[in-house]
């Protein structure tokens, strides 16, 4: 129940392949992402899994269950469309009702049948049963929309929209629930809100979800696994920390983060250290690599500006402070070493001094923080 398994799927339009390989074991009641910028195959994927693209070769299985052939009416899948796709002219309740008029009108007979049309033209005429009334009203109350229930959906804010599309999605209860960017037409705090309501409603109903975006942080924060994806394949699955950690490639390590990313030549090793050559300095990483050309991978918050009071890494760089940006929080200073720019984010005290360009800087970096690809 609920776990879903690709193997080998490929889809191509029009001789084009735009998934290709592409293996996925999602665990039942798992939060997963598939994550990766725009045209990578994420949302295609997803259409894969609903119904709505038929896959050129490759098995999709549900629950255990093959369904690479059936419509998507038949695969229980709730998704949650990056436009909500809601019907303006009817008001919230029978939004969300619809599903469930549509399958009512699947089972019932001719003179039935008519009653259930007369109730989606106007649901005035004709009254809900109260199982279909309690069902959507519980569902409702679990989002926090009871009280907008008998408003037009063009009444209601972008975050309350995304909530009813929701409630549309799981009042079917659903094995798997699939989200298309649902959040990126809100706002920045409205963003942040509906991730832990979203988190919140799937951690409480065990329901699998898979989420798509381009969004690293949306699914850093949400997700409990991440599939990265490029040009139709993935490159790397993993938790959160295991891909922001150890991730496999430049790319990954600049995707998922922000990462300074330096071409370097090993040169030799040295008490359990290896020893890169980038540029005129020498860098000192605990990875061990076996190949002689490799790439630094140091993330910014790792990167010490040194005051004197604390020289004591393996790694020191003399560098000059190109640009301070001040996020609030933190301060982010692009600091010049030799040939390269690094990336660099501290921590902001209040009432603290921040550098100013052309100022020199020392820092620091652990060989512990310093990744070989």
């Amino acid at each position: 129940m609920g776990s879903v398994v690709l193997e080998q799927l490929r889809k191509d339009f029009s001789g084009v392949t735009v998934l290709q390989n592409i293996n996925l074991d999602i665990n039942e009641g798992e939060f997963f992402a598939l994550l990766g910028p725009s045209g990578c195959g994420k949302t295609t994927t997803m259409r894969c899994i609903a119904g709505f693209e038929t896959p050129t070769s490759g098995t999709i299985k549900i629950g255990g269950k093959d369904v690479a052939n059936l419509p998507p009416n038949e695969r229980n899948c709730g998704m949650v469309f990056q436009s909500y796709a809601l019907f303006p002219h009817m008001n919230v309740f029978d939004n969300v009702a619809y599903s469930l008029n549509i399958k009512e009108l699947k089972k019932s007979n001719p003179l039935k049948k008519i009653g259930v049309y007369t109730r989606m033209l106007n649901s005035k005429l004709v009254k809900y049963p109260k199982e279909i009334e309690k069902k959507v009203m519980d569902i409702l109350e679990y989002v926090e929309l009871t009280n907008h229930a008998k408003k037009l959906t063009s009444e209601l804010s972008g975050g309350q929209q995304q909530r009813v599309a929701l409630a549309r999605a799981l009042v079917m209860e659903p094995e798997v629930l699939l989200m298309d960017e649902p959040l990126s037409n809100l706002d920045l705090k409205l963003r942040h809100t509906m991730r832990n309501t979203i988190r919140r409603i799937q951690q409480d109903l065990k329901i699998t979800t898979i989420f798509v975006t381009h969004d690293q942080e949306e699914a850093m924060s949400m997700a409990d696994r991440i599939a990265v994806m490029k040009d139709g394949e993935i490159l790397q699955i993993g938790t959160p920390t295991d891909l922001y950690s150890n991730p496999k490639t430049s790319f990954i390590a600049d995707f998922v983060g922000t990462s300074n990313i330096l071409e370097g030549t090993v040169v030799s090793a040295e008490n359990d250290l290896t020893i890169v050559q980038v540029g005129n300095q020498q860098i000192k990483s605990k990875m061990k690599k076996d190949k002689k050309e490799v790439q630094v991978i140091i993330r910014p918050e790792n990167i010490i500006v040194l005051n004197g009071e604390n020289d004591n890494y393996d790694n020191t760089f003399e560098g000059v402070i190109h640009l301070a940006t001040y996020l609030g929080n933190t301060v982010r200073y692009d600091v010049k070493v030799g040939d390269h720019m690094l990336v660099v984010d501290t921590i902001y005290e209040s009432g603290a001094n921040i550098k100013q360009s052309g100022e020199k800087v020392r820092l620091g970096v652990s060989p512990e923080r310093v990744l070989l690809i």
